[in-house]
């Protein structure tokens, strides 16, 4: 994957202006890049040209736009958020694609917004109880393909770890075809992807 200069330019932008550049920063730590880059490389062979992708807990953008510059031949992408400080950071990521009507940011609660994605992203499993992981995944289309990730990094704002992947995967309920674990300095970040059980 590579990332060029012009949708460098517009992360440099999205950071500037944001309402806690600090707090957007986070986004970028060596683990959230490489869980994310991770996620792109196993995605890659799953994905079919023209696909369109929800990314629930989208944050930033920064998932969306390292998925537009990669080689996976996405159509469309919508990043969902709860945290109404997102959508414009977001829509700066992704302004490139923005522009050319490709994305869109919203605010909202992952667990009520409709889905539409042939492929639906959500990176913030740690990040949700599993009652609202529930709900969640009871809008899920039967047809989408799912793409989950988790982590056991123990701290406040995770309320719904797991301390191995086979945990995780009891968790998330669903058929999987792909699961595997990345080693990361603090953490290890777990991944699955399948479809609903039927």
């Amino acid at each position: 994957m590579k990332i060029d200069t012009e949708h460098l330019h517009y992360w440099m932008c999205a950071i500037r202006e944001s309402n806690n550049p600090m707090r957007t920063l986070d986004a970028f730590w060596s683990g959230q890049l490489k869980s994310k880059e991770w996620l792109i490389n196993c995605l890659d062979e799953h994905v079919y040209y023209g696909s369109s992708i929800d990314i629930h807990g989208g944050w930033v953008g920064v998932l969306a736009s390292m998925i537009f510059q990669s080689n996976i031949p996405v159509k469309y992408i919508r990043s969902i958020d709860i945290d109404p400080l997102c959508e414009h950071v977001a829509t700066m990521m992704n302004k490139i694609e923005e522009q050319d009507g490709r994305f869109k940011a919203i605010t909202g609660d992952m667990c009520n917004i409709p889905i539409h994605g042939d492929i639906v992203i959500n990176t913030s499993c740690e990040h949700i109880t599993q009652e609202q992981y529930n709900k969640w995944l009871t809008n899920v289309p039967k047809d989408s393909l799912i793409v989950l990730q988790s982590n056991n990094y123990k701290i406040s704002e995770h309320i719904r770890t797991s301390d191995s992947l086979e945990e995780f995967k009891t968790q998330c309920n669903i058929n999987v075809s792909w699961a595997g674990e990345l080693e990361l300095p603090l953490y290890k970040r777990w991944m699955i992807i399948g479809r609903k059980n039927i």
